[in-house]
């Protein structure tokens, strides 16, 4: 078995190295200084890097103006993105796969925009009582005869402060009809209010607020992907999004061993360096060989996916590589900031931003007990045989 990248892999990689190295990392001090909110000119800059290197919309088909990257690349790229602090790797924008399923007027209007990077949206999805279950949404969007009536207020609206429009997850209400539905909202369509915008633990470019509709009036034409298949098209979503949280905590944990290592390998105490004490070295090795089996995992869900794989089955390794990539990053990350003391808690040091932005990974789009649950009813459904590779 080669586990080597091939040619065309390897040069993906040292292009978004480039990138993040030469445009993004050197923005991170001034990331942290402002909480994450970039200079029109810093922003401006960083927005034209990522046109000029094509690397934006990857995840999208070439026939759509995107970069038709399989899941393999994408893990490529974010794995290398990962290596951000400040959350700088959703400058490299990659639209919601599900906008795929759009009608020719639906992908003009939205999708398009969005590939050239012209816009972003938001996918609003989670509600107070609807977190790790989304079946549990309350959000309503009747029909009146004429058009939808969407009403219920979403939470965590990742780049909602930007976004010129929504994908909301609702019921649909036609008659006695109740079917989970995903709409393209207009952020400027009638009763669409931020209604609340609260600070998060990580710094990030953009915000995570949460939004009320009130009787917002949504055409029929802009259900997305037909009535029902809402649960379905955000079950997708998640998917490609869990692997690129593993690729990008893969990528982190990189970067915080190489500084762990350079660090030890240079600090002395005690007349010697720290890396010679068994302490720090065991440390920095349990770092090592945990991150190897997380990026091992993580391209051999790519691999799955790419050659044809049972999606359910790609569905359970998915979140495999959610868990132990995600798991493995808040432990890597502790165990470094422990070996750089005092300076580890200092927030000019990349260690400690990397190790207070990853704690999110192991809740959003999924928290590691859902991702456990998912893993388990596919031990119950599919066997370990299947579910194990056996």
């Amino acid at each position: 078995m080669d586990f080597s990248l091939t040619p065309e892999l390897s040069q993906l990689r040292a292009r978004v190295r480039a990138l993040v190295d030469d445009v993004l990392q050197p923005v991170e001090d001034e990331a942290e200084r402002t909480h994450g909110r970039l200079s029109d000119e810093t922003r401006a800059r960083v927005h034209r890097a990522v046109l000029d290197s094509g690397l934006g919309a990857n995840n999208i088909p070439k026939e759509l103006g995107g970069g038709g990257f399989n899941l393999t690349e994408q893990i490529v790229t974010h794995e290398q993105l990962g290596r951000l602090t400040n959350c700088l790797w959703v400058l490299v924008w990659s639209p919601s796969n599900v906008l795929v399923h759009g009608t020719p007027e639906q992908i003009d209007r939205y999708l398009l925009p969005d590939v050239r990077g012209e816009h972003r949206h938001a996918y609003a999805i989670t509600e107070g009582d609807a977190g790790s279950d989304p079946r549990a949404i309350e959000a309503e969007a009747i029909w009146n005869g004429e058009h939808y009536e969407l009403s219920g207020t979403k939470w965590f609206v990742t780049d909602g402060d930007v976004a010129s429009y929504f994908i909301v997850l609702a019921w649909a209400i036609d008659g006695d009809e109740r079917l989970p539905t995903l709409f393209l909202v207009d952020r400027d369509a009638p009763g669409v209010e931020m209604t609340a915008d609260p600070d998060f633990t990580h710094n990030f470019p953009y915000r995570h607020p949460e939004f009320t509709f009130t009787r917002t009036p949504v055409p029929r034409e802009n259900i997305l992907g037909e009535r029902g298949r809402g649960f379905e098209l955000t079950g997708e979503w998640f998917i490609e999004e869990r692997v690129h949280i593993a690729a990008r905590c893969v990528g982190a944990c990189d970067r915080l061993i190489e500084l762990g290592t350079d660090w030890a390998l240079h600090r002395e105490q005690f007349g010697g360096r720290i890396f010679d004490h068994q302490a720090v070295s065991f440390a920095l090795a349990d770092c090592a060989a945990e991150v190897t089996a997380a990026r091992l995992l993580t391209y051999y869900v790519g691999w799955l996916a790419d050659t044809g794989a049972d999606r359910k089955l790609v569905h359970h390794k998915a979140a495999m590589a959610k868990l132990v990539a995600s798991e493995t990053a808040g432990r890597v990350a502790d165990r470094v900031v422990q070996i750089f003391g005092g300076r580890g808690y200092m927030r000019e040091n990349p260690a400690e931003r990397l190790w207070r932005e990853l704690r999110v990974d192991r809740i959003w789009e999924g928290t590691s007990e859902i991702q456990r649950l998912i893993i388990a009813r596919g031990l119950e459904r599919r066997g370990p045989a299947t579910l194990l590779g056996l």
